[in-house]
């Protein structure tokens, strides 16, 4: 009984340092215990197999037509494990407009559904500005999970000399933070994104963008990303950190034929 009390412990010892982050079982018995809550209790159960991951890969498939044309496309991401199988599909929903025009500061949606077709988790990104001398309109997204229920925000910070985001819940109170190094072109090695605690003694995690050869990066835009985080992770924050990937991949990693 000792050995199952202190599991229980551990497991949630990461979820204790995260403001307001609600106890789950507290959160399962509140629904079960309020009848008004019956009606809509189906539509809040969190992605299946996002509880028990510590590394999450994300790879960008190569759109061949915009190679050929130099065109932005529509970005489309395979989600896997740490095994490299298949979790979810992502889909950038955006008009041609605003690839040609807006690039990568364009407006989008990203659905994220699972292996059998049901979307699972929604990410709105606005038109926003993304430069150090714009501070007031800076990059931010919106994670629905699931679609229609809002459990967070990616927010970009203003910093003259390092990107800063933070990951907010969904009253807009900061959980995490993200700190990027100075230069994130990425040439010959990895570009790694830190997730710390609020005061930024603790590193907590990371969200990687792995080196894929000279050839690949100026000559494709598939990228690949590894988001590593404690597996005992409240499930809104690693779809938010999910979030924040494709946000980073549009914000830095983002080029076509065109502008070469």
């Amino acid at each position: 009984m000792a050995s199952k009390d202190t599991q229980n412990q551990r497991s949630r010892g990461l979820l204790g340092f995260l403001p307001r982050t609600p106890d789950p079982d507290q959160s399962l018995r509140s629904a079960s215990s309020n009848p008004e809550n019956q009606a809509w209790q189906p539509r809040l159960p969190p992605p299946s197999f996002l509880p028990t991951l510590d590394l999450i890969i994300i790879h960008q498939q190569v759109e061949l037509l915009g190679m050929i044309l130099g065109t932005e496309t529509s970005n489309k991401y395979e989600i896997k494990n740490s095994l490299g199988q298949r979790i979810y599909f992502a889909v950038e929903e955006s008009i041609c407009f605003n690839r040609t025009f807006c690039s990568t500061l364009r407006s989008c949606t990203l659905r994220i559904t699972d292996n059998s077709g049901r979307e699972v988790i929604t990410v709105n990104r606005p038109l926003r500005c993304n430069s150090c001398w714009c501070p007031c309109y800076l990059q931010e997204l919106e994670i629905q999970a699931p679609p229609g229920t809002i459990v967070g925000y990616v927010a970009q910070k203003w910093d003259p000399f390092l990107p800063k985001f933070t990951i907010q819940n969904a009253n807009k109170e900061d959980i995490l933070k993200i700190v990027g190094p100075c230069a994130t072109c990425g040439c010959f090695g990895d570009v790694d994104f830190e997730v710390k605690t609020i005061n930024e003694k603790l590193t907590i995690g990371k969200i990687s963008k792995y080196w894929s050869g000279f050839v690949n990066d100026v000559f494709t835009n598939a990228d690949n990303f590894g988001i590593h985080v404690p597996a005992d992770l409240d499930v809104t924050v690693k779809a938010a950190m999910i979030g924040a990937c494709f946000l980073f991949d549009f914000m830095f990693f983002e080029h076509s034929l065109a502008g070469l």
